[in-house]
């Protein structure tokens, strides 16, 4: 099978498209014909060598095949697989602990990174799902704890996970106020958002505006600069971001969340909750909350997809189709 295979930590340009053996499934795994896959900001980091991809690999790549979003097809199934069978289409997360992967015609994987994929989208779609929407939900209901008529901040607002938030987050009643460059504004006004800031123009830590809660994709600042424009019981959700941002949010954030009134953390994703994925089905087929794919590109152009994405152009998701699909 053909797969994109990485041997070292670096750009875009070391990841290789190769003919590798297709896995056969273990017991409890099945083998899954990939459609598409979806480009994340952390796929960037694992390529090139974060502090959280040495845990894993500290010299090199844990998982020699990247890929984390995936829909497809169940080609075979172990003999202690229960929840699946050929023909069967599906989605998941094979970020850890599932080895990853996703970048190939085909993958093995335990059956519990995957769910069934809803009839009501198509696999470009569904490949947009599983990583991206799932924790911007988790971000936003559960450590963001979003009510009706907050007013919530999005930073990184045009990105993969910045446009599934706008959109869950008017789905709870949020007020939204979407911040990303000036050629993404008058996406994120379509899809939903009551307001923009371009980051170019306006800092949104020292505008005078407060907010109930803050959910940042992109974070770089200071973490004294989220309090500054919290509400005085406001929430600053971290998703991503630079290095520096991340440590603050785990050892500062606790520590000024147990100190104030504030609370400010760091968000422990928990991919493929089925009930996640049937919620975000019902929102999908209501109209409320539907991917935006900015790019496709095909397997070969892996490389040249993640150098867009790390460009910060992409507005919204970049989907990865593979050329069998045109053979089904």
């Amino acid at each position: 099978m053909k797969a994109i295979v990485c041997t070292k930590y670096g750009p875009p340009d070391v990841l290789q498209l190769k003919e590798v053996e297709k896995p056969a499934p273990k017991e409890d795994e099945v083998l899954v014909k990939v459609h598409a896959a979806s480009i994340n900001a952390g796929d960037l980091e694992t390529l090139r060598g974060e502090w959280s991809a040495r845990f894993g690999g500290p010299l090199r790549p844990m998982s020699k095949i990247p890929g984390t979003d995936l829909a497809g097809r169940v080609e075979a199934v172990g003999v202690n697989v229960k929840q699946f069978q050929p023909g069967d289409e599906i989605w998941g997360d094979l970020s850890f602990p599932y080895g990853f992967g996703s970048f190939a015609e085909y993958v093995s994987v335990s059956e519990n990174a995957l769910a069934l994929k809803p009839a009501s989208m198509t696999f470009e779609q569904a490949a947009t799902y599983p990583h991206s929407a799932i924790i911007t939900l988790q971000s936003l209901r559960d450590k963001g704890q979003i009510q009706p008529g907050d007013k919530v901040l999005i930073n990184g607002a045009g990105g993969g996970m910045g446009t599934f938030a706008v959109q869950i987050a008017k789905f709870y009643g949020a007020e939204v106020t979407g911040v990303d460059s000036t050629r993404k504004l008058d996406m994120l006004r379509s899809i939903g958002a009551d307001h923009v800031i371009d980051y170019t123009q306006e800092d949104f830590t020292k505008n005078g505006q407060r907010y109930d809660l803050i959910l940042d994709v992109v974070a770089y600042r200071s973490i004294f600069d989220y309090k500054r424009a919290l509400s005085p019981e406001g929430i600053f959700v971290f998703v991503g971001g630079s290095t520096a941002a991340i440590f603050q949010a785990l050892f500062l954030g606790p520590l000024i969340s147990r100190t104030g009134s504030n609370k400010m953390g760091v968000v422990m994703g928990k991919p493929n909750k089925k009930e996640d994925f049937d919620f975000l089905t019902e929102l999908f087929e209501a109209g409320k909350v539907v991917p935006v794919i900015d790019r496709r590109y095909p397997l070969s152009e892996v490389p040249e997809a993640l150098r867009y994405l790390e460009e910060g152009h992409a507005q919204g998701k970049v989907v990865i189709t593979l050329e069998h699909n045109n053979k089904i």
